[in-house]
């Protein structure tokens, strides 16, 4: 569990470093709202495409240890080459690599984790994702630190040597977990006749398609906040890099916190109240932010989101595992993350032209309302009663 947690981290680090270097290479190349929400966008139309085809490969091949390295390997490497672009097309180039690059991972990690610890996967998930919210927090503290002394340029090839470092642990932990994967059988590859025949199941399942669709409009919530707060607090807030990097640091370590309680208490309650409670605090609190504009307290309700926008996304990973059958946990991760990099793509773009034409606080407004239509998904999904209820939808 500690093992994935420490690579997910990783997995988490580069990305969220983008999001603090966003306005500077938006700045230096001349880029309106619109182009810097299209970057955001076309990187997770590759992750949408890639994100299907990466669940059947870890269904197919069940080798979850040796995909989950090859995900590590790949995960530093786009970010390198932005270093080397003065062009808006190879800076596409580079996010498009890291749409398609990070995919293996959800697919091999998540069903480990929930398959091991099946009776707690709520709470086990919810590490797993504490493990991103590190990344998520700790990455824009340090990168803005550093972007106050350096160019962005020189951040990104500095940033590369921690990471490269990281990995070589990473993979090197994987290893040792890849020989005790194989020794299980449910991580073992499906017949393609067993394959197909679960694919077509996984089709009709109604809780798959509401938590999935459901979890696309919160993404859709979650990506353009990170691609627009960043730009809220340097471009009308007048804060330079370094407190832009501490405020999205205390959203992500509000997430952080949050993640491991929701996961607990969905074990013990159910996953429907946790998500949709957290869910209704997300959008009131997003509609006060933009009430608030300007003011200090912007800030301090920058930490309430965290908390209750990031306890929501283990426990839809696990409800997720609940209604799914073990052979094909790839493939239904796959499907969710799929769903997850549309809404992602759709968001900054339509986010970049609403703050194009009436400023970037009406963009608040419009991710309360992605929210809120997740959370009347929610509303239609069979009640659950606690814990351990789906048992034999992993059967």
């Amino acid at each position: 569990m500690w093992l994935i947690s420490v690579g997910h981290g990783l997995t988490h680090w580069y990305p969220a470093t983008f999001y603090l270097l966003l306005p500077l290479i938006a700045k230096e190349l001349g880029l309106s709202y619109g182009q810097i929400g299209f970057i955001i966008t076309f990187q997770y139309i590759a992750s949408s495409i890639s994100n299907l085809p990466g669940g059947m490969l870890v269904d197919t091949i069940g080798r979850k240890g040796f995909l989950m390295a090859l995900s590590l390997f790949w995960v530093g490497f786009p970010y390198l080459l932005m270093s080397f672009t003065d062009s808006y097309l190879m800076l596409l180039l580079c996010v498009a690599l890291v749409g398609i690059g990070n995919n293996l991972w959800h697919p091999t990690a998540i069903p480990t984790l929930s398959q091991r610890y099946s009776d707690r996967k709520g709470f086990v998930l919810s590490v797993h994702g504490m493990g991103g919210n590190v990344g998520d927090a700790l990455a824009p503290l340090v990168i803005g630190g550093l972007l106050a002394a350096f160019h962005w340029k020189q951040v990104v090839v500095m940033n590369v040597v921690p990471g490269l470092i990281m990995s070589l642990v990473i993979v090197i932990f994987l290893r040792n977990l890849q020989l005790s994967v194989k020794k299980d059988p449910q991580t073992q590859g499906v017949s393609t006749r067993e394959y197909i025949l679960g694919l077509g199941r996984l089709f009709k399942n109604k809780s798959l398609i509401l938590i999935s669709t459901s979890s696309g409009f919160r993404s859709m919530t979650q990506n353009a906040l990170l691609t627009f707060l960043p730009l809220y607090l340097a471009y009308e807030m007048n804060l330079d890099p370094f407190w832009v990097g501490v405020s999205m640091f205390t959203l992500q370590a509000f997430g952080f916190l949050a993640a491991p309680l929701s996961g607990h208490l969905s074990d013990r309650l159910g996953r429907k109240k946790i998500i949709m409670g957290s869910m209704v605090m997300t959008a009131a609190i997003l509609v006060v932010m933009a009430a608030v504009g300007h003011t200090r307290l912007f800030i301090v309700f920058i930490a309430l989101l965290g908390f209750f926008l990031y306890a929501v996304r283990p426990v839809m990973q696990a409800w997720l595992m609940d209604t799914t059958p073990k052979k094909m946990a790839g493939t239904s991760v796959g499907m969710l993350f799929g769903v997850q990099s549309l809404g992602s793509s759709i968001s900054p773009l339509l986010g970049g032209m609403i703050a194009d034409q009436y400023g970037l606080y009406a963009t608040f407004y419009f991710v309360a309302a992605t929210i809120v239509i997740a959370n009347l998904l929610i509303f239609f999904m069979p009640d659950d009663s606690g814990p351990n209820i789906h048992k034999s939808a992993s059967a």
